[in-house]
């Protein structure tokens, strides 16, 4: 926003936006103001748009009660945008947490649900398995880092990630000791989860040998270059995945997989799709019930994995799915955990005319969550819970159950 055009303005804020923005409202109109708490009393200046201000906190009139003081010292000296809710008390980001779905099936899936329960993560720091940063040269050295929630050009050099596994970090820190060894480019990408790394960016690669030689912590090297697919480098176990599959949070991962299984398995199905199976855990485990699957993956490496350890009964395909869902169905269940996009509007279509009676939907995004359900009017909402894989941010995994 530019600071020459901002107004300024007393404002209570009463809620959380779905980005993790308070929301206060001024004269009719709705303003949203990054770092402030429900409960708070700010003095702020903002910019107005055509239906909405934007604002930035200038100083507290009034504390919230359930404001926090961040752990990260990126939080408020670089502004970090890895995190929006280190300020609030942990209930208090469950509880906004929340609102934010409820709110967000009401303005988005036009549908009504209950404040949804949020289950808690075991671990509140420390528990992401991957860290994202951006790389950029700057003074003939490499920087790797995160952007300010205000600034997405800008980029300042990360020391610690408190939500970040220490050994994640550590590898990170490893990779960079040999940041000499990356390839020529003005910015790249990069990302640790567990100990493999994923570089996306740049032409050309010499060095790349010489990278995964140089940190023995690395048991998988991944390329995306510049307009062409991701691809494995090097690796050293004997079957590499990547760690496109993976859940960030381990903490609570198997209480939410344990959850899916058990929401399905309450159907008693004798079939049932695996839409995005990633891995196949969920498949695996519903095939071992003896459940007949069809588990649909585009990732070939994965699909092939996953039908290595199907029983005869499944089946694994390596397609999209709005390529191979009217195929597989009929089925008794349809899963569906697609990435934070959401699903193609050509499953939707598919769903509503030759649905199943039951569909679990899980989603690590109200948004494109509640706009696929508002492309399923066949269907009822049965229950919905929340599962905070995401401590100190704004996003939140979400299982809807559905019924035709």
């Amino acid at each position: 926003m530019r600071r020459a055009a901002m107004a300024e303005a007393d404002i209570d804020i009463d809620s959380i936006a779905a980005g993790g923005d308070g929301v206060g409202r001024m004269d009719g109109l709705v303003a949203f103001v990054p770092r402030t708490a429900p409960g708070d009393r700010a003095h702020i200046r903002y910019a107005t748009g055509r239906r909405f201000a934007r604002g930035e906190l200038s100083r507290l009139l009034r504390e919230s009660p359930s404001r926090a003081s961040p752990v990260c010292p990126h939080y408020g000296a670089d502004r970090c945008g890895g995190c929006q809710l280190q300020h609030l008390e942990y209930m208090a980001q469950l509880d906004a947490k929340a609102r934010i779905i409820q709110d967000t099936f009401a303005r988005i899936g036009r549908r009504e649900v209950p404040l949804p329960e949020v289950v808690p993560s075991p671990a509140q720091w420390r528990y992401r398995s991957k860290l994202t940063l951006a790389l950029r040269r700057t003074g003939g050295r490499w920087i790797a880092g995160l952007h300010p929630y205000d600034d997405a050009s800008a980029v300042f050099s990360l020391s610690d990630c408190p939500i970040t596994a220490e050994s994640v970090l550590g590898v990170w820190r490893a990779i960079m000791a040999h940041a000499h060894l990356l390839p020529s480019a003005a910015e790249l990408r990069g990302a640790v989860q567990g100990d493999a790394f994923t570089l996306e960016g740049g032409s050309r690669w010499d060095q790349a040998n010489e990278l995964f030689a140089a940190v023995p912590e690395l048991s998988e090297l991944w390329w995306a270059p510049d307009d062409s697919a991701r691809r494995l480098l090097h690796s050293r176990i004997p079957q590499a995945l990547g760690s496109s599959f993976a859940q960030v949070n381990t903490s609570l991962a198997s209480t939410l997989h344990a959850y899916v299984v058990d929401r399905v398995w309450f159907y008693a199905p004798a079939s049932v799709v695996d839409a995005y199976s990633g891995r196949g855990t969920t498949a695996l485990a519903l095939a071992e019930r003896g459940v007949k699957v069809t588990a649909i993956e585009f990732d070939r490496a994965a699909a092939n994995w996953v039908a290595e350890r199907l029983p005869s009964h499944s089946r694994s395909l390596a397609a999209r799915v709005e390529d191979a869902l009217p195929d597989a169905l009929p089925a008794d269940v349809v899963i569906l955990n697609p990435p934070r996009t959401g699903v193609d509007a050509t499953v939707t279509d598919i769903l509503a005319r030759n649905g199943p009676q039951t569909m679990v939907y899980v989603s690590c995004d109200p948004a494109t969550l509640a706009r696929d359900i508002s492309r399923l009017p066949e269907y009822r909402i049965m229950a919905v819970r929340a599962f905070d894989m995401f401590p100190q941010t704004a996003h939140v995994e979400t299982v809807v159950e559905l019924s035709r």
